[in-house]
């Protein structure tokens, strides 16, 4: 995995190669995605700035850095939970397939995996049959991590 520093540095190259710039508050949001073990809504990030740059960002501000963020393919917004997760290829070279989320019902881990793009283009035309057309191709599943799974499972038995 590579370094917070490696991760803002390739997302800046990635920025300035479609013509915008990852500003200072923009890479402090980021990083705090990148710190997190879990998804963060926005005013958890607003308390992580002023905790680890002592700035203080204006939820409007962070919401609008956040839609940066995922319109520059930096972030992803989880819609279950409500909250956002860096993406895990911001330093990767090469293209990925759809991008899908494992979230932990019990401590809120997210793991962001992949699923074959032509697994998706057949739920598109399955979804175009039944008449409808499909506004996201992004699943989140909800489920157990390794560490909550055993303590879970045993628990509901």
């Amino acid at each position: 995995m590579a370094s917070t520093a490696n991760v803002i540095k390739h997302a800046e190259k990635q920025c300035a190669a479609r013509g915008s710039k990852l500003t200072e508050k923009r890479s402090h949001v980021l990083k705090g995605l990148l710190h997190a073990k879990k998804a963060l809504s926005a005013y958890e990030l607003i308390d992580y700035c002023r905790e680890k740059f002592d700035q203080q960002l204006p939820a409007m501000s962070v919401y609008r850095i956040l839609e940066f963020l995922e319109s520059e393919n930096l972030v992803h917004r989880l819609e279950l939970a409500k909250k956002y997760v860096a993406c895990s290829h911001i330093a990767c070279d090469h293209t990925h397939e759809t991008p899908q989320f494992l979230i932990c019902n019990n401590c809120h881990t997210v793991e962001e995996i992949s699923i074959s793009n032509s697994i998706i283009h057949s739920l598109r035309s399955t979804v175009s049959k039944a008449g409808f057309h499909l506004a996201s191709p992004q699943l989140e599943f909800e489920c157990y991590c390794g560490v909550c799974g055993p303590k879970t499972e045993k628990n509901a038995k």
